[in-house]
């Protein structure tokens, strides 16, 4: 650093002690900014001192000037027990810096002290959704890249001529003194006496911590593989440290993970409890001001929480379930409304009742044998049970009509799904994070879509019941590479849309039971399919000994159906993603056929019902016109 700039740094240093501390008013910002300093004492010191002897003395007085500002800190924090030791532990640190001792032994006690400062005044030094580095990848493109560098090395354009230069985010030994925790504080407050700014106004708290994520990559081999670490130690640790008591594979894993953290595995105790917290955080950031990010934390808490035990919870008390979900999405539409934090807090209070109740009824070591045994069938056969419809149907008239190219594209369309939709939870478990909200928008698309191709097939077969020359037609369309195609399209969305939902509420069912109850899980899941089978099979069946044109129609009513159901289910799983909001009416709930009490959900249907009304309409019209001719 120049000698002016480093004066002005100087100059500064009471400046900003002094607004410290008229920023206490919430003990966790003023800690926050101790627990700040002491990461960067801890990260830098160790270069500024070797064998006693300093090697860049603008730097170790910066350290020193450091010590004071934190020592101002402490002194500020509100009185809690151990806060006394905290100032003995800060006086000591700066001793030791003053002594010029081995930046090692200063560094692990800068990161003692800064576990013992956030245990005293309870900050949270983990984040409330996993972190995702690929969100993070164009944070950094757009905020950072300019003097980091692309590849992170402080080579950027705009850092060329900055005193002291960019920091060289690939620098593995300095990286290793910095936990996750550190990276994502600093982007938050930023460094002062340098040109790193805060972007705490920029950026909130997700996009930092998936920014951090991103960043700890760059000294990270990717290609390390072992067993998922739990996500606070990710966020809370340090290389260094796990390297010091573990040695350097597990500090190579760990290094690899905190890059790419991932999708923490939880039972239905915790996945309420997060969702109970997260809540919480949200409340508190829409009372800071920050309305945008309280409803992305209300999104995630039903996402990444509560959904993945409404399974389990609709076997023991489907009411429970409506209540609870009504509750959460209450809130949420009250945080988008933009209501009073009054109202949003008690609403999450009767979120958080609710809560309470489905947690009671979840709790135990494991659920009951028949009740395993059923959770099971049920999650297959009502998740199964629309695509076995349509398959179904497609196949018996594909069949009814000897169009057996056609039945092999579906039967390959269905084949590809089942095949994609495990290939998507795989990329999810070990090597992406597919969130919540990307589950739900996944569903969402694909049941739209799938509304749509079931109306236009039911309306197609509408159509031809009465056509004495349908089998031209067959020959003219359905044979060619086209039809054949879309048969199959519809095959793969139909089967596609559930299952990745379906493999996520086997996985907490499967932890829910037990190893006891495994077996019940394995029964249940083949009780359900040979139902599905057998469902196709009737169906099958059934429709050889009718008449064709009552095929035709039966069919194509059965699809319109359908495609009603799917526009309610699409719906709800956008306002389930927080694309769209909801707006609760009185009217009665069906889930098997996608019947809420909602104004979306029940418009998506009646725009369905309407667009079947037209299309049939326009069909008598060419009839009648057809037999007028």
């Amino acid at each position: 650093m120049f000698p002016i700039s480093r004066l002005l740094g100087w100059l500064l240093m009471p400046l900003m002690a002094l607004c410290s501390f008229s920023l206490l008013a919430d003990p966790a910002d003023g800690a926050a900014q101790a627990l700040h300093l002491l990461s960067y004492i801890g990260a830098d010191y160790p270069s500024t001192v070797a064998n006693g002897q300093v090697i860049d003395d603008g730097e170790y007085r910066e350290q020193v000037e450091f010590l004071g500002v934190l020592q101002g800190l402490i002194v500020a924090l509100p009185a809690r027990d151990g806060q006394q030791e905290l100032e003995q532990g800060v006086a000591g640190l700066r001793q030791a810096v003053e002594a010029r001792q081995d930046g090692a032994d200063v560094a692990r006690q800068a990161r003692q002290l800064a576990a013992r400062l956030a245990a005293s005044y309870e900050v949270s030094q983990a984040p409330l959704i996993t972190p995702d580095p690929v969100r993070g990848a164009p944070l950094y493109a757009q905020h950072c890249s300019v003097c980091h560098g692309d590849a992170g090395a402080g080579d950027g354009p705009a850092g060329m001529g900055l005193e002291p230069p960019p920091a060289n985010l690939r620098d593995q030994a300095r990286m290793d003194r910095m936990s996750l925790y550190d990276l994502y504080n600093t982007l938050g407050l930023g460094v002062d006496g340098t040109d790193m700014p805060a972007f705490a106004d920029q950026l909130d708290d997700r996009q930092r911590w998936d920014l951090a994520s991103y960043i700890a990559g760059f000294s990270a081999d990717p290609s390390v593989k072992g067993a998922p670490l739990p996500l606070g130690e990710l966020a809370g640790r340090t290389p260094e440290e796990v390297g010091a008591s573990q040695g350097v594979q597990a500090q190579a894993l760990f290094r690899a993970q905190r890059a790419q953290p991932p999708l923490q595995k939880r039972g239905p105790a915790e996945l309420i409890g997060h969702t109970r917290a997260t809540l919480e955080q949200s409340l508190k950031a829409y009372r800071d001001g920050e309305a945008d990010q309280a409803y992305d934390l209300s999104v995630a808490a039903y996402l990444e929480g509560f959904e993945l035990v409404e399974s389990s919870l609709d076997n023991l008390d489907a009411a429970q379930r409506k209540t609870t979900e009504r509750a959460l999405m209450a809130y949420r539409q009250a945080i988008q409304d933009r209501q009073s934090t009054g109202q949003a807090a008690r609403l999450l209070e009767q979120a958080k009742v609710e809560l309470d109740r489905s947690a009671r009824l979840l709790d135990g070591d494991g659920l009951s044998g028949s009740l395993t045994f059923v959770s099971s069938l049920l999650i297959l056969l009502r998740e199964g049970l629309e695509a076995i419809l349509v398959l179904a149907a497609i196949l018996a008239f594909l069949r009814k009509t000897d169009q057996e190219h056609a039945v092999r594209s579906v039967h390959a369309g269905w084949g590809l799904a089942i095949v994609a939709g495990f290939a998507t939870w795989a990329v999810a478990a070990f090597l992406i994070d597919i969130g919540g909200a990307q589950r739900e928008l996944m569903e969402g698309f694909t049941a739209l879509f799938a509304s749509v191709m079931v109306l236009w097939l039911g309306v197609w077969m509408h159509d031809r019941r009465h056509a004495a020359a349908w089998q031209s037609y067959i020959k003219e369309h359905l044979l060619g590479s086209s039809g054949r195609f879309g048969f199959a399209t519809l095959a793969f969305f139909s089967v596609y849309r559930e299952l990745f939902e379906v493999i996520l509420f086997y996985e907490t069912l499967w932890l829910q039971a037990g190893p006891a109850g495994h077996g019940m899980v394995v029964a249940g899941a083949a009780a359900a399919l040979v139902l599905l089978v057998g469902l196709a099979w009737v169906i099958l069946r059934g429709s050889a000994k009718l008449p064709l044109g009552t095929f035709f129609s039966a069919n194509a009513i059965l699809l319109c159906a359908l495609s009603v159901v799917f526009a309610g289910h699409g719906v709800a799983a956008l306002q389930e993603a927080g694309v769209l909001g909801t707006r609760p009416v009185a009217f009665f709930e069906f889930d098997w056929l996608g019947i809420h009490p909602d104004a979306w959900t029940l418009s998506a249907q009646a725009l369905a019902l309407l667009a079947i009304a037209a299309l049939y309409g326009r069909s008598r019209l060419r009839e009648r016109g057809t037999a007028q001719a």
